[in-house]
């Protein structure tokens, strides 16, 4: 069998799909990405994949340059004529569905999660749902990370019958291994992993940060991840005044999951957290905002700590019952969390309806 793979980058479909395309050119299927050039596809082309380039803006909304992709995914779909186009991300589901519409070739997009533009009522989250409509139409099934993104596309009759609800893009449980717990309580470390936006809750995280220090000296929040929008000046400074320890981009985020005492992830949305997941797989609490895509991923008091979205006295209060929390409590979250990730979140769950669908 040919497949496709449409993608808008390298990074997400090598750390979050590398055993699904493992699998698939283990059955003896050719498979072929299409997404810009990056780091990582040396890395996908290494497990066997063929490259197409494709220049995908993820944040624009020039409609020129949206219908070049459009054409772009038409050409490499005639060209290779897929049995089945696999696609992730807003750009990919739509324009690659309406593509493949085009061209009669069976599809299964992945909603990795809603994002702003469809979060916040208005205009753009009108004109979202309508390109979604026309993307996702005639889709083989399509995947949806949690049920209330479902529930939401049904209700808007963007999909009927043929969708999955999937456990996000799962967890390597053999990647993510458990670690044993911090053994030190003097100092406690905080760890927020992901871009530097405020849809990730950074305003609600720097500004808590600033509040704990004026009296938890030995409460340490580490922050992980590209700074994408305005805040380098912030960061720089709070890093500077002790009040933070920013490390930047990293490649490897094993290594600060295991010397941290939990994780932290304010954000507005998510379609399913893989930096929860991670985090959970390696035995470490959560503290998250009660959002879909973050709630589902860690029980209340058993293996996590949820908090009110937007609210920095939620976050401080959440952050405080943490704190207050006996070492062995702090430690059995942990353990709590790995034992959901086993049961509920094993990457293998997702491959296997991949390979499922596929086969019909």
């Amino acid at each position: 069998m040919r497949i496709l793979i449409l993608s808008n980058f390298g990074m997400g479909l090598y750390k979050f799909r590398k055993e699904l395309l493992e699998a698939l050119i283990k059955t003896g299927d050719e498979v072929y990405i299409s997404l810009p050039h990056d780091e990582y596809v040396p890395k996908l082309e290494n497990l066997g994949c063929k490259f197409i380039e494709s220049k995908v803006d993820r944040r624009g909304t020039n409609p020129i340059t949206d219908l070049k992709l459009l054409s772009t995914y038409l050409k490499i779909i005639r060209k290779i004529k897929p049995d089945i186009v696999l696609t992730y991300t807003i750009k990919p589901n739509v324009y690659g569905g309406i593509a493949c519409r085009i061209t009669k070739t069976p599809y299964m997009p992945n909603v990795t999660g809603l994002g702003t533009s469809i979060e916040n009522e208005g205009l753009m989250q009108k004109l979202s749902l309508a390109f979604y409509k026309l993307g996702l139409k005639n889709a083989k099934c399509v995947f949806f990370q949690n049920e209330p993104n479902r529930q939401l596309f049904i209700d808007r009759g963007i999909v009927k019958n043929n969708t999955k609800v999937i456990p996000g893009s799962g967890v390597n449980l053999e990647q993510h291994v458990y670690e044993e717990y911090p053994k030190d309580e003097d100092n406690i470390r905080f760890l927020f992993i992901g871009r530097m936006m405020k849809a990730k809750g950074i305003d609600e995280l720097l500004e808590t940060a600033k509040q704990i220090k004026e009296n938890h000296e030995n409460v340490e929040f580490h922050f992980v991840g590209f700074c994408e929008e305005g805040y380098s000046e912030e960061l720089r400074e709070l890093n500077d005044s002790g009040i933070i320890h920013y490390h930047g981009q990293q490649d490897d985020v094993h290594k600060f999951i295991k010397e941290s005492h939990a994780i932290i992830l304010p954000s507005y949305h998510e379609g399913t957290s893989n930096v929860l997941l991670e985090s959970a797989s390696t035995g470490r609490p959560i503290l998250a905002s009660n959002v879909t895509g973050c709630k589902e991923t860690f029980d209340d008091g058993v293996s996590g700590i949820g908090f009110e979205v937007r609210s920095v006295k939620a976050l401080i209060s959440a952050i405080q019952q943490f704190l207050d929390l006996p070492h062995e409590n702090k430690k059995q979250m942990g353990i709590a969390g790995r034992k959901k990730m086993e049961q509920e979140y094993d990457r293998k769950i997702v491959i296997n309806a991949y390979l499922e669908q596929i086969s019909r």
